[in-house]
């Protein structure tokens, strides 16, 4: 498996965690002090386009490590429990990074 594929995954976990978090703060200032509900609209919409990308790319880093059906679903539904997603990536970076191929590319002889 390519270093791409983990990288990928990886970031996609990062901004989706910090985007929930944006998310949930966003709603406690729209239910609780009544104030910004266009900012959580926003905010809302952005991070469910984010959370559909983390889920393509967890479901590629999923089939590409052969996960169990169970695993893979707790890696996409980390993305909706907040700060999840930070603790989940380290466990699968920490599974996955052994199952890299670091491809060196060889020049081409004459």
């Amino acid at each position: 498996m390519k270093r791409s594929v983990l990288t990928r995954y990886r970031v996609m976990a990062y901004v989706t965690a910090v985007m929930l978090l944006v998310l949930c703060t966003c709603m406690i200032f729209k239910y609780g002090f009544e104030t910004g509900e266009g900012l959580t609209l926003v905010v809302s919409q952005v991070h469910g386009v984010l959370y559909i990308i983390y889920l393509i790319f967890a479901f590629d880093l999923g089939s590409k490590a052969k996960w169990p059906m169970g695993k893979l679903l707790w890696v996409l539904i980390a993305g909706t429990i907040p700060t999840a997603a930070f603790f989940v990536e380290r466990k699968v970076v920490r599974e996955v990074e052994p199952l890299l191929t670091d491809a060196v590319p060889v020049p081409a002889k004459a």
